[in-house]
This record gives structure tokens, sequence and C-alpha cells, in this order.
């Protein structure tokens, strides 16, 4: 007589192989299974380097930005480039109208520096410079004897660190038919002095054809009708 313990121990062991539970093991340490076999420098051989995934990452949170501007933009993305065109249009006319911001900073630097000089020693090095092309150098020599000049005749009073716009608008209260190229020459003075502007022959062209002409200029006396 077979007990029914050995009766299901002899069935179990007659049961085929296909038939015998699956192996199971527990998610966690399968996934941690997973991982240490991942981790191994043969499955990244291929990987972007970390320069490569920083860019990645940058151009799509730039796209992403840019379909949201575009979708919130009359007209899509060829609104949003008409926008972004003009914007920069914009900067750049202000660029070229204001110069660079170092002139706001430093534009009410004196005139004069260093030790005095004639007005023929400024044209003379204003002269010398022009000679060899250099143009920045020689109108802002050319200023200092636009303004020495005037101090020479006393049509300005000589006063230390005056700049070339205070100059050249108490020269144009005196001199008031050459008031506006006195004010286009401390404008000019002051783009290539101050706000980083290349200057060019012609700008120095017509200082010098303004100090010419201030030399035969008679000021106005004060009191005297217009």
């Amino acid at each position: 007589m077979m007990s029914t313990g050995g009766l299901i121990t002899r069935s179990a062991a007659l049961r085929p192989a296909a038939e015998q539970p699956p192996v199971t093991t527990p998610r966690e340490p399968a996934r941690e299974a997973a991982e240490r076999e991942l981790s191994k420098p043969l499955y990244h051989q291929d990987d972007p380097g970390l320069l490569q995934r920083a860019l990645d990452r940058f151009w799509d949170w730039v796209g992403t930005l840019f379909d949201h501007a575009s979708g919130a933009t009359p007209g899509g993305a060829l609104g949003l480039a008409a926008i972004a065109v003009l914007v920069a249009l914009a900067v750049a006319a202000l660029w070229w109208r204001l110069g660079s911001p170092r002139r706001t900073a430093t534009g009410a630097a004196a005139l004069f520096g260093g030790g005095p000089r004639s007005a023929a020693d400024h044209r003379a090095a204003a002269e010398a410079l022009a000679a060899q092309s250099r143009w920045t150098a020689a109108v802002q020599e050319r200023m200092r004897a636009v303004v020495r000049s005037l101090e020479e005749r006393t049509v300005l009073d000589p006063r230390p660190g005056r700049t070339a716009d205070e100059a050249a608008a108490e020269a144009a209260a005196a001199l008031p038919d050459h008031a506006e190229a006195l004010r286009a020459a401390a404008r000019a003075f002051d783009d290539v002095t101050y706000g980083g502007r290349p200057a060019h022959a012609e700008m120095y062209d017509r200082l010098r054809t303004l100090d010419l002409a201030l030399t035969h200029a008679k000021p106005r006396l004060t009191g005297t009708p217009s």
C-alpha cells in the first residue's frame, strides 16, 4: 500500500520537463542585474561624448522654444523670422546712430590732453597723420586745431577741460554761419574718439575745410543784430 505522500512524490517525478514550473527571479534583483550588464563598456562604445550630449540638449531646447514662439506669433515661423529681422535692423540702426556705449560713459572727457600746443602745431600734426592715412588721429588733431585757433583769436576763452561739444556750442554763438559745421565736427570727434568708429579721408577733409574757413570768418560781436 502506498501512502498519499508517496503517490504525490512519484507523480511529480513522472511529470514531463515541459510541465515544470518556471524559475522566476524577483523584480528588484532582476533590475539590478540588468543595470550591471548594461553598464559594461561594451554597450557604450558608440555613445556621444559629453559635449555632444550637451549640444543636443541645447538645440532641443532652442527648437522647443522656437516652436512655442512661432505658435504664438501671427504667421507662424515666417512671422517670427520677420520680427527677428526687424529687431536686428533696429539694433543696427541705433548702433550706427549712437555709436558704441563707451561714448556715453566717456564722451565728456576733455578735448585737449597733455601740455598746451598752438593751432599751428595741431595742424602740422594733423597733416602728417593724414599723409600716413591715420585718419582717426588726424581728425582728432584737426579738431583740436579748430578749437585752439578760435582760442588764439579770442573767439573762445581758453578754458581747461572744455569738451568738443562745449567748444562747438560756444563757437556757434559767435559764428552762427558755421554752427551746423561746428556741431558736425564735434560729433565726428566724439564718434572716432569715444564711439569706436573708424575715421576716413572724407571726414578729415570736412574738418580741414572748416578749419580753413574759420580762419577767415568774422565773429559776431555781442549785441550785434543778425
